[in-house]
């Protein structure tokens, strides 16, 4: 049995327009943010069914860096859920991550690296990749669907609803958009009322159990379980982040090229030693603390640690907005 609503669904309405002016009465769209991970895909799903609302448009912005899960998952919830609806999927992009992040000659955005300063002490880089690779595109998108591309002002009272994938289980971490012409509404706590488990009970009532988090292969938000996944499911992608991992040691590469010396290493797992050496089998919360004890690192809590960061990479809701990173002296030396 699914989970039920305790809010009936808004009804669509229309715009009133007086001498030019438009008064806002209802969206002019509505967009789903779509990461394709477990909250983004129920909604999808509502809406096909007829639960929710039904939604002009669901957007994913790919960052070029996706796990192939996802990619495989996004192209069957087009197939049998979307396109059956008549929900047209867009997938937006600002560009490769990967590629842009090893190319000199790319002004790169940063990812929420963990990192050593010079003096030994830990903290991570600032995270802008978010911003960049997932925002960006969406809003480019959303106004060329409005018809106002960027450097058109839009109208004051056209605006977009867009449905963002945050469940109960996560309501502190509900935003709005930053733009007038984007106003994000979360149905999962709005109109369902409805927890990360409900949403994975009601994806696997549709055959759709083994939908995989959405994040970029090499995230620093990883835990242990997602490393192992990728080392023991996918040799390919492991030889990947095992190779950017290395060759962001050092830090951004525009920097390198110009042979400016950085003040300390970056590392992709949490631990910062290099990944094919991270300890990954199953560390306990007590094994990382005595392990990190010399360094002063703070550790998670042992299910981080493990399943890292829980609900995947969204736009307006990404989990490392909560770790306030440290940059210290991680910068260029002069």
């Amino acid at each position: 049995m699914l989970p039920s609503a305790t809010h009936a669904p808004a009804s669509p309405g229309a715009h009133l327009v007086t001498q030019g002016n438009i008064i806002s009465t209802s969206p002019a769209l509505r967009c789903l943010s779509l990461g394709a991970g477990i909250q983004s895909s129920a909604l999808l799903a509502l809406s096909a069914e007829g639960i929710l609302p039904k939604v002009d448009y669901a957007i994913f912005a790919d960052t070029g860096w996706e796990p192939l899960a996802v990619y495989r998952h996004l192209d069957r919830l087009e197939k049998e859920i979307a396109e059956p609806a008549g929900i047209p999927v867009l997938r937006v992009s600002s560009g490769n991550i990967r590629q842009d992040a090893l190319d000199p000659e790319h002004r790169f955005a940063s990812m929420p690296l963990h990192i050593l300063n010079k003096n030994g002490k830990p903290g991570m880089t600032r995270r802008q990749c978010t911003g960049e690779y997932k925002i960006k595109p969406i809003k480019r998108k959303i106004r060329e669907i409005l018809g106002y591309p960027y450097p058109n002002r839009i109208p004051k009272g056209i605006f977009v609803e867009q449905w963002v994938g945050i469940s109960t289980d996560e309501w502190h971490r509900a935003k709005d958009a930053d733009v007038q012409y984007m106003r994000n509404r979360h149905p999962l706590i709005v109109e369902m009322d409805w927890s990360r488990t409900d949403c994975v009970d009601y994806l696997t009532s549709l055959g759709l159990a083994d939908t995989p988090k959405s994040s970029c292969l090499g995230c620093p938000f990883h835990g242990n379980a997602q490393w192992r996944h990728i080392r023991d499911t996918s040799p390919a992608e492991w030889a990947d982040v095992v190779e950017f991992d290395a060759a962001i040691r050092t830090g951004n590469a525009r920097a390198n090229a110009t042979g400016n010396r950085l003040l300390g290493e970056a590392f992709l797992h949490r631990s910062r030693v290099p990944l094919s050496e991270a300890p990954i089998d199953h560390v306990t919360a007590a094994e990382w603390a005595a392990a990190q004890e010399k360094s002063g690192a703070a550790h998670p809590d042992a299910g981080q640690l493990e399943a890292g960061v829980v609900d995947g990479c969204s736009p307006w809701a990404c989990r490392g907005d909560a770790d306030a990173p440290v940059q210290d002296d991680f910068g260029q030396a002069s």
